[in-house]
């Protein structure tokens, strides 16, 4: 028995010694305390203490999978000091990785970056190492990124509809013009816009479904125009009907009703000849009322989806019909194939507005374009950092063939740096990295572009302001803004103060998005933890 009790007594004392050193060694990593209770310490998560990571078991798994992404994401890679410009920010924001549960699609953003770098990697060392072959020469030779397509590249879906496949994307500007004519037992058919199939789901989301039913359906007997989204994560979201049940409640799109109030009112036409068949004044009359709906059965229709800046407008015949607000994660440059199916005769499809990189080759001022190299020897009078997206290739040359000749710029005097995430396509991130290492002037971020993790861009920009350049001021705008380097640099040696400068145009009548829907809703937990 004495045995007996001294096995357990043993046993005991070394499982003790395993757990104290697995305690005090952490070799997991450090989890940091994100919870909403929290709440009355905002800023604790900047600086927090280390929690062992067998109190938070339920994360655990997350933990090491963020843990592998990041030692693939954050590895020596061989590639050029001219290409190592590019992530001069990349390493500095290694801390997202233990940061992404504080917004919204973080640790999903990171992750697919982590898949995207990956193959990104691989293509770039494959290339590197002439390891090409007529198929990858042909794709090199041809546009990745084509500006234009049309039926002719588009595929029959097996149920006979068909898909446009969109290699870059779309972005604000691009529109798809569908010409068709409704047919078939009840003329409903559907235009579904989706993004890349993700490795695991059993199908990819839908940015935007857009579904005719010109007989109704359980909810009405009139036709309707039916949109909403799709994803794996929170299946369908809230329909948009057009007629709307609630007139009342319609918001405004980029300026533009949700559901044209003309959809589904009388439409009275009068109709009559006189007695004697001479068309006269006087005429025996006759009405016919009929409620107006732009698509009709066996009749041929212009639709146009055109990606405005707050959501996709569709245009009917010359006619806007609806808008459809972009929801969050779900934005144009998600978006990967147009799928068209149900009883349509289809005639063609146009996709137009495309983003497409320039042709470097060809460019005939390409140094000119290309940014100054930041000094070792001197500092900065002015950083600008840029938000841009990974298919903005047209806004990007936008700026550096106009407010970025500015002579101050060329001088090296201010800076400008693009932000970009990494998007989702192989290809829009080769086109990307080799428009990179041509200008000089792009930061890439170590996490996939959403729109709601424009907080880490701007963190992004402080760091690269101070921790990089060096820079006296540090300012952030947007690729579609024209920025007056000249007359900011002359407001600022006006102004004459060394730190604690905060300027700019404060919007006093603004107010925060409460649907949780908009694409600029921000969560009461997120604010907390800001």
């Amino acid at each position: 028995m004495r045995k007996w009790y001294g096995s357990v007594l043993f046993a005991s004392l070394f499982m003790l010694l395993v757990l104290r050193y697995g305690l005090l060694k952490n070799p997991i990593g450090e989890i940091y305390s994100l919870s909403p209770a929290n709440a009355s310490k905002p800023l604790e998560w900047v600086h927090p203490a280390p929690q062992p990571a067998v109190q938070n078991p339920e994360n655990s798994s997350q933990v090491f999978s963020m843990d592998t992404i990041a030692s693939s994401m954050f590895a020596l890679r061989n590639i050029s000091n001219e290409e190592q410009k590019s992530l001069q920010t990349w390493n500095l924001l290694k801390h997202l990785i233990d940061q992404s549960q504080v917004l919204s699609n973080g640790v999903e953003a990171i992750k697919e970056a982590g898949n995207a770098w990956s193959s990104l990697m691989t293509s770039i060392e494959e290339e590197r190492l002439g390891y090409t072959n007529e198929s990858s020469n042909r794709r090199v030779k041809e546009k990745q990124c084509p500006h234009f397509l049309n039926i002719m590249n588009a595929t029959e879906h097996d149920n006979g509809g068909y898909k446009l496949w969109l290699p870059c994307g779309l972005t604000q500007g691009s529109s798809m013009t569908i010409i068709g004519i409704p047919d078939g037992l009840l003329g409903n058919f559907r235009i579904d816009l989706t993004g890349e199939e993700l490795p695991g789901e059993p199908d990819p989301p839908i940015i935007l479904h857009y579904n005719v039913r010109l007989h109704g359906d359980k909810i009405t007997e009139d036709p309707v125009i039916v949109q909403n989204t799709w994803t794996v994560a929170h299946d369908w979201g809230e329909e948009e009907r057009c007629p709307s049940p609630s007139p009342e409640k319609i918001k405004k799109v980029d300026e533009l009703d949700q559901c044209n109030k003309m959809v589904g009112r009388n439409d009275t036409r009068v109709t009559g000849m006189h007695s004697d068949g001479s068309r006269r004044s006087s005429f025996q009359e006759g009405t016919k009322v009929r409620r107006y709906f732009p698509f009709k059965q066996g009749q041929l229709s212009v639709a146009t989806l055109r990606m405005g800046m707050e959501g996709i407008q569709t245009i009917v015949d010359g006619k806007h019909i609806t808008s459809f607000a972009y929801r969050e994660t779900l934005e144009p440059w998600l978006v990967s194939e147009v799928r068209i199916s149900g009883d349509v005769k289809l005639i063609s499809v146009v996709a137009s507005g495309l983003p497409t990189s320039e042709d470097s080759e060809h460019a005939i001022d390409l140094e000119v374009l290309k940014s100054a190299p930041l000094s070792p020897k001197r500092s900065l009078d002015l950083f600008i950092g840029v938000f841009s997206t990974a298919n903005n290739f047209k806004r990007r040359m936008a700026v550096r063939r106009t407010w970025m000749q500015y002579a101050a710029v060329r001088a090296g005097e201010v800076a400008v740096r693009f932000f970009v995430g990494l998007h989702k396509s192989q290809i829009v991130n080769e086109e990307l990295w080799n428009e990179a290492r041509t200008y000089g002037d792009i930061q890439l971020m170590p996490f996939v572009d959403y729109y709601n993790l424009i907080t880490w861009k701007t963190l992004a920009i402080c760091i690269f302001g101070t921790e990089v350049a060096s820079a006296k001021y540090v300012t952030k705008t947007d690729d579609d803004a024209f920025v007056r380097v000249d007359e900011m640099l002359a407001s600022l040696k006006r102004i004459k103060v060394s730190h604690g400068l905060l300027y700019g145009l404060i919007n006093s009548d603004s107010r925060p998005h409460r649907s949780t829907e908009s694409k600029w809703y921000i969560s009461p937990e997120v604010i907390l933890h800001s």
